[in-house]
């Protein structure tokens, strides 16, 4: 298991368990209790590594991704609340087309308070037809092909400054935390 010092999430794979005595051991032995203490551990360090991984699931209903954020700074040493860090909360949104050099908005569905933090806003536009694939926001050298993409209380938004309609397939991920 790693240490907190270290980056990453780490479980030993070279775990060597001796069970040519288990047949014989008796279950009130001492030898038989440490290998429960040992199987314990092995299975909670399992589960410590599987609640802090950054899971792979998009969807459009709101999902804690496994993604851990430092304690809220908000809380100083006077807070009678515990410091502990922040899990990540993740959404998709389904956007539809990419408008002709003008803005277009859709609701998000989520509920923010002063105490949300967004952590990422990101996406990619498909072009289906002409299969062209642009991420979002996109940035380019020419002014006018810029895509604008940003979120409000209620909205996405992505502004184009050209016509991208032939994008048709767009997904919005927005990423954030809750304190």
């Amino acid at each position: 298991m790693a240490t907190r010092g270290d980056y990453g999430q780490f479980l030993a794979t070279t775990n060597v368990w001796d069970v040519s005595e288990i047949y014989s051991t008796e279950v009130t032995s001492p030898q038989f209790k440490e290998l429960l203490v040992r199987l314990y551990q092995n299975i909670n360090n399992q589960a410590l590594s599987v609640n802090v991984k950054d899971s792979g699931l998009y969807d459009t209903t709101e999902f804690v991704n496994g993604q851990l954020y430092f304690s809220n700074p908000a809380l100083n040493s006077t807070s009678t609340t515990t410091p502990t860090q922040r899990q990540v909360f993740r959404k998709v949104i389904n956007f539809g087309a990419l408008p002709n050099a003008a803005s277009t908005s859709v609701a998000h569905d989520i509920a923010p308070t002063a105490s949300f933090t967004f952590t990422r806003i990101y996406g990619s536009a498909s072009d289906t037809i002409g299969l062209n694939y642009i991420p979002l926001p996109y940035a380019s050298p020419v002014a006018a092909d810029n895509i604008e993409l940003n979120l409000d209380s209620t909205n996405v938004t992505i502004k184009t400054g050209s016509n991208r309609s032939n994008f048709n397939v767009v997904y919005v991920i927005v990423e954030y935390l809750k304190s």
